[in-house]
Order: C-alpha cells, then structure tokens, then sequence
C-alpha cells in the first residue's frame, strides 16, 4: 500500500491549514439567526447601485438571480443553455427534503441534522448542515406561494414519502418531476425580475475564464455561443452556480453539456477545490447497454418506496425473473440491512450492486462479458396497491423506462445498476458561501459544502434552493457592504488579459488539427475514472490512473481535431475546452482519493473496510476537508486541511442494519 508520505512526495505538496474564519459560535441552533443579525446591511437605495454576475440558471443560479433582483440589485445571469428552463435541475425527479415532520413520524430540525451529518460519514461541518436543515422548511413555504404542485394526501396536505438513509417520511415530490416543477417556480421568480428591469439573461453564453482586479472577482470573460464573440462582463461580485462535475466519467446521469469549466477556470486563478474525489454513483440507473452510449438515465431514488430490488441466488441463472421462484431470490439489501431494507444511502446500495455482480449474479444483457444489473421489483406494490395507485406515483418514470428499454416495468422488474449522478466536492467556500477568492460565491453543487461523502437522495433540490433562495442573499449582502470598489470595466489591465488568455485557447485549440475526435478523449478519460476513480479505488490503481491521464492530456493538446471556427455555432469547440478542463480535473480528483487513505461514503478504499466489506473511516487521520490549491500545470497541487469537529454528533462507524 502507497503511504501517505510518498503520496505527497510524488504527487502533491502539504500547505497550511485552512480554516472557515466566518463560522459562528454558540448554540448551534442560534448560529444562522445570530450570523444573520451581526452581518452588515445594504439599504435599499444603495443596493441599486451595486452589480452581481451569477453564472447558471439552475435552482441555486436562478433562486438567487431573482432573490437579489427583488431585492434591488442589478445582476447579470448567464446560462449556456438556450433557455435558463434547460439548466440540468429540471431533470431531478424524486423529491425534495424538508423537516415538517407533517406526518407526525418523529422528524425534527435536529433529525435532518443528524441523519445528513450521518449520510455525509461524518465528512461534512455542523454549523453548515444545521443551517440547511433549520432553512428546508422555508424552501417549502416558498415553493407552494409560487404554485409549485407539490402531491397532497387525501385531507388536502402536502405529501411525503422516503428517501434513502432515513426512517421518517420527509421528502416533498410533484410524481416523478419534482426539479423541473421546482425549476419552473424559481424560472418565473427570475422572469419577474427580468421584467422588472433588475436582471438580464445571457443565455448561450458560456463562462471560460474569471477576472481578478486587486485580488478580488470583478468579472467573466464568456462566449457568445452562436457568434463565438469573447465578451467581458463586469460586476461588483461574481456568483457559481453552475452545478457539479459528474461528467468527468463520460458517462452519467448529468445532462450532455453538463461541465466543470466554470469552477475550474476559478479554480486556476486561486479557489480552492474541496474534496473532489467525493463523488456519488446513483443505485437506481438504466444499466449500461454498450460502447455506442454516450449518456445514462436515472431512475428515481423514490422507486425503492415500493420496488424491491433482487437478483437470483445461483451465480448464471438466466432464466425470465418470472420464472424464478420466491425462494431462489435474494433480496440482498433487506437480508444484509434489515432496518433499512432497500432504503440504505446511495453509496451502501450502490457497492452492494456492484457485489452481487461482481459475484455473477447479475441480470440482463452482457456487455463486455459481464451482466450490470439487479431487479427492481413492483409486484408486490402493484399487488398490494393496485396498478392505479402504482401509476399514480410513478407512471411518468414508468413510461420513460419503457421508453428506453423496451420492457414494461407493470409486467416484469425494471433493471438497474449504479451510475454516476452527483459530485459532493466542489469549489472551498466559508460559511457565507464565499471562496478563497474575495467576492467569489459559489452555490448548489458547484461548491463543497453541505453533504460531506455522500448525499442523501432528495437533498441536492434542498440545497440549491437554501443557497439561492435564503443562505446567498444575506451574505453577498454582508460582502456588497463593503463597496464600493475600485472603478473597472472591460478595458481594465486585467480584464484585457483575461480576455486574452481566453483568445488564445481557443485558437490553440482549433490549430491543433489533430487525428483524434474530441469525444474520443472524453470516452477514453471516462474508462480511466470508471474503473479506477469509480466505485472502488486502490492506491495502485489510482496511480496507474494518473499516469494514464497525464498521457492522454498531453496527446489531447497534441493530436486532438477540432473542426470548424470559433466565429459560429461550434459545438465540437465547445466539448473541447470541456474536456481539456476535464482532464486537469480527472488527475486531482485520482491524486485527492489517492491521499486519503481510508473509505468514508462515496469514497471507497479497498484497503480500508471492515470484515463485512463496509467502508472504514480513519477519522483520526481524516477527519478533515481537503482544500486543494493551483499551482500551474508543471506544478504539483497543495494540499490545505480544514479540520472538521462535532459538537452536536458523535462520529462513529455508520450502520444500517
């Protein structure tokens, strides 16, 4: 086994600590009101004269572009989709957390607390959890007042069912599209803003570097996607909200555009990244049918309500499920977690998949020699509830499994595997939400700060709502108090060299007229992470994996072909300042699980698990979040640790049995 030692003598440097200097003290259920009520104030007439740019449309960039349009500043919101509608946030479908306790089952604030803080493998900090917690039950009250349908239950109240890693009944859904209800409650908060004259949307417009005047973020340097005009934008603040990395992997449950270039590019100009090997496979995916695929498709969390998922218990048992008896199924997570079932955390369910697969008892078709794949079963709810009231829940997601795989989910079990669907790590950001670099915020999934190893299914809809609706407006507030700043626009020193830099890629990147397409690169640095940055990781395997990926970045800038000019739409352009983004990424992510010598979560070391195949966390050599700083290409990244300590909950070795 590599040691921690050689680890960093190879790959990386030991900087200093780094700590959240914002945090509060205190009783932790006072911490939010108290940082709220100490934070300076714009008045109303000031704030018209103060500016944002927020990058991303999504339920985090477009809560907060029309929460600080209402409130009076002037913000510009960028989108590289056609529409701030498309944002990926449209695709959740499960549901949305929120501690009422409505169903009167023994929820609390204190509750989600706990139950996140325990999802997370006690990898994520207090004070911030608490807060998300205490804010999820304004979300709703929100939503409601903006006409999203949430599901009511016979009386008239608003629904609930379960997610994973819980035992209350806490999560709020419109069936199974609850982000594209969401995002259409937050899209006509920002269209009212838009209409009000306080906020302009640039869509198709794609971020590609950052400005920095005096230290602090002052502006982006974007593209206008259909002319290829290299635009600059100022403002006095500049916000991230541009979601996740999961892409990275080639293959996920992220929408095609999805990407890291906006996070990264701050990233290279001083943001620290935190923990970016925290990644999360999703249980409950459409298995991978072949090579010729270039996207997955979730099924939503909320299935294992009522399906049970099972493989047959011989090894090579091919025969229709139908015609496998009851007693020659295994029912592994409700056998192996008893109180839990098939509710257990994404990473517990996942890793279990990947077992039973593993020992070749997996179903459906054979790709690569191997079948990916476990039943969900809706027998017994259909059954026991009735094909309506089946429908009822779930006919959408039903209907577009139907639709992709050609089997009817009410006559035989759906097939699932694991796939790649969420990133915990993202840019370091304090409690206020802001980043390493003055006057950069980063919100929603873009930023590190709320899940620690691993979310809990319906808490990424919480999130990017707290941050944009309730956490952002009152600390971008406190920050904006300051201003004003120093005078700069577009011909500002720094703001012509950005631009500049941003030029000169894009043109490195049409001359090169290479042998290779740009997809190419991306499928092949999908293997790379799939098989050793993926479900299971070895320090050997990690090694070997940064070595690969270090050789395909430099055959990328030498060999790959990007066609066409910049001065049109240019979608191949687009993908390869993707991708070259992707593979500086892909080496931190293998050197920052490399580092950490234990499994907590989503991450998972095959040389630290317990005699039962759990993950086995070291937290007194862990316990802390890992900040990586940006030295340059040829330099190696610093490595800077937050230590995390908990007042509120005992850390202790996760069990869901």
């Amino acid at each position: 086994m590599t040691t921690t030692s050689a680890v960093e003598s190879e790959f990386f440097t030991a900087g200093d600590p780094i700590a959240d200097t914002r945090a509060p003290q205190g009783p932790i259920k006072d911490r939010w009101d108290t940082h709220r009520f100490e934070e300076e104030l714009v008045n109303p007439a000031n704030r018209r004269k103060r500016s944002v740019i927020i990058v991303g449309t999504g339920l985090a960039g477009g809560a907060a572009a029309a929460t600080l349009g209402e409130a009076g500043y002037q913000v510009k919101n960028f989108c590289y989709q056609d529409s701030p509608r498309r944002a990926h946030s449209i695709a959740a479908q499960g549901g949305i957390n929120a501690a009422k306790n409505y169903r009167n089952d023994g929820d609390s604030i204190h509750r989600l607390f706990y139950d996140t803080v325990k999802g997370g493998d006690y990898r994520a900090r207090e004070s911030n959890v608490y807060r998300l917690a205490q804010v999820s039950v304004e979300i709703i009250d929100q939503c409601v007042a903006q006409g999203v349908p949430f599901a009511r239950e016979y009386g008239g109240l608003l629904d609930n069912r379960s997610f994973g890693g819980v035992q209350v009944s806490r999560t709020f859904y419109a069936r199974g599209q609850t982000g594209q209800q969401l995002l259409l409650g937050a899209y006509q908060a920002l269209e009212r803003q838009v209409q009000a004259g306080t906020v302009q949307v640039y869509s198709r417009h794609e971020m590609l570097d950052l400005v920095l005047i005096e230290g602090r973020a002052r502006g982006v340097i974007v593209r206008d996607m259909i002319t290829g005009e290299i635009q600059t934008h100022m403002a006095d603040a500049v916000v991230l909200g541009t979601g996740g990395y999961g892409n990275v992997f080639f293959l996920s449950t992220n929408a095609m555009g999805s990407n890291v270039t906006a996070t990264w590019r701050a990233h290279r100009k001083g943001a620290y990244f935190g923990n970016p090997c925290y990644t999360q496979i999703h249980p409950t995916c459409i298995p991978v049918a072949g090579e010729h695929q270039s996207k997955l498709t979730l099924m939503s969390e909320s299935l294992r309500n009522d399906g049970r998922i099972w493989v047959p218990k011989e090894p090579g048992d091919e025969r229709p499920p139908q015609d496998i008896p009851e007693g020659e199924r295994d029912y592994y997570l409700e056998r192996q977690y008893p109180a839990f079932g098939n509710l257990v955390p994404r990473d517990v369910a996942s890793r279990a998949a990947k077992y039973v697969c593993d020992e070749g008892r997996g179903v459906g078709p054979k790709v690569d020699g191997v079948s990916r794949g476990v039943y969900l079963d809706f027998s017994d709810a259909i059954a026991r509830l009735g094909r309506k009231a089946v429908e009822a829940k779930y006919d959408n997601l039903f209907d577009m499994y139907e639709q992709i795989t050609g089997e009817d989910p009410y006559v035989q079990p759906m097939r699932i595997y694991p796939a790649v669907h969420y990133t915990m790590g993202g840019l370091w950001v304090d409690y206020d939400l802001q980043s390493t670099i003055p006057g950069l915020f980063v919100i929603g999934e873009a930023n590190f700060s709320d899940h620690g190893a691993n979310r809990l299914g319906a808490s990424a809809l919480m999130q990017g709502l707290a941050d944009g609706y309730f956490v952002l407006p009152p600390t971008l507030s406190a920050y904006l108090a300051g201003a004003p700043f120093e005078e700069a626009d577009a011909e500002h020193p720094e703001a012509r060299a950005a631009a500049a830099e941003v030029t000169e890629r894009v043109q490195r990147l049409l001359s090169i007229n290479g042998e290779r397409t740009v997809d190419s690169f991306h499928r092949e640095l999908g293997h790379i992470m799939w098989e050793y940055c993926g479900m299971e990781r070895t320090a050997e395997g990690l090694t070997k994996a940064i070595g690969l990926i270090r050789a395909l970045r430099e055959e990328f800038w030498r060999n790959v072909k990007v066609t066409g000019t910049n001065e049109e739409l240019n979608q191949t352009l687009e993908k390869a300042g993707r991708v070259a983004d992707f593979l500086e990424l892909g080496e931190l992510m293998c050197i920052d699980a490399l580092h950490r010598e234990e499994s907590c979560g989503g991450h998972f070391r095959a040389e630290s698990q317990t005699d039962d195949g759990e993950a086995l966390r070291d937290d007194e050599n862990f316990a802390y979040v890992a900040a990586w700083e940006f030295t340059g290409n040829e330099g190696k990244p610093v490595l800077h640790k937050e230590a995390l300590e908990y007042e509120y909950v005992e850390m202790k070795q996760r069990s869901y049995k």
